[in-house]
């Protein structure tokens, strides 16, 4: 690798905190603080501002970091030109999913990926889509996998497969029975839903307002974050919500809940979000072309 000391800032200053960075570089705050006033010094100048418990790069600091992304994209490129002739597929990758694709889906797939390509890194990051998206766009990490449409255009947007949500119950509710609910219907009960940022959260309250309800007339419950902690809500009898039926098969199978269809019925994309000039390793195409192929193979799924 380049300038150890160029990399930690590159860090601090694509994050815009010596905390995160240590976190990410998995080294001590203080060693990262080291490694930049090593740079400082070696320029004669302060890169980073420091102000009430914040920074921000000063004119020098721009410059360097300008310079020090070209400089780590040549690298990259030239590791992946010399690993394309001896036709080596490593490297470390960060990938970035929401809680619903990083439970259900993601295992399997990246599973199987490890197994082909043994020398790939894989490192994960779960967070809602909205976390993910912005995550994507800092390049923070390499490529996102969410559950909403994506609305920055200057993103890549591949549309995996489509998941279909239902309406989950208590078996003792009054409305286990019912062969399928409008959103008038789901507005009537206590609603038990995921946190701002939540891609399925957004898709509820489209649902609902294409069905002719405010999305804020859900009378909520409470909010949680994650499917997991949904279910053994509604199971406890403490409301109804809406979640992938990917995610319910066995409580389904236990009894432990009961689901309703939907009327119309609500499906939302899965899909691969990365950015669109960033140069991409030789593993991160090859991942992308695994993941394809995954969700090619499993385009018939019953979700």
């Amino acid at each position: 690798m380049a300038d150890r000391r160029l990399q930690v800032f590159h860090t601090v200053a694509k994050l815009l905190s010596f905390t995160k960075a240590a976190e990410q570089l998995h080294m001590t705050q203080p060693a990262v603080t080291f490694q930049v006033r090593q740079l400082e010094e070696q320029f004669n100048t302060r890169l980073f501002d420091r102000t009430h418990n914040r920074i921000s790069l000063t004119d020098a600091g721009e410059l360097v970091y300008r310079h020090a992304e070209r400089i780590f994209e040549l690298y990259a490129q030239m590791e992946n030109e010399v690993r394309s002739l001896t036709g080596e597929v490593s490297g470390a990758l960060m990938i970035g999913a929401s809680t619903t694709v990083a439970e259900y889906m993601l295992p399997v797939l990246l599973g199987d990926f490890r197994a082909k390509y043994p020398d790939v890194n894989i490192q994960l990051k779960v967070s809602n889509s909205d976390g993910i998206v912005s995550m994507v766009e800092n390049n923070t990490i390499d490529l996102g996998v969410v559950e909403a449409p994506v609305a920055n255009r200057n993103l890549a947007v591949e549309e995996c497969r489509h998941d279909r949500l239902v309406l989950i119950t208590h078996p003792a509710h009054p409305l286990a029975e019912r062969p399928m609910v409008e959103a008038k219907d789901v507005v009537e009960h206590p609603f038990i839903c995921r946190e701002e940022g939540s891609g399925t959260r957004e898709v509820i309250g489209e649902w609902l307002t294409e069905g002719g309800v405010p999305a804020n007339s859900l009378r909520l419950s409470m909010g949680l974050g994650s499917p997991e902690a949904i279910k053994g809500a509604v199971a406890a009898g403490m409301g109804i919500s809406i979640l992938s039926r990917v995610t319910i098969l066995k409580e389904l199978q236990l009894g432990m809940l009961k689901e309703v269809e939907l009327d119309p019925p609500l499906e939302r994309p899965f899909s691969f979000v990365h950015q669109k000039q960033k140069f991409r390793a030789r593993a991160m195409e090859e991942l992308l072309s695994f993941a394809r192929q995954y969700c090619e193979a499993h385009q018939e799924d019953a979700l």
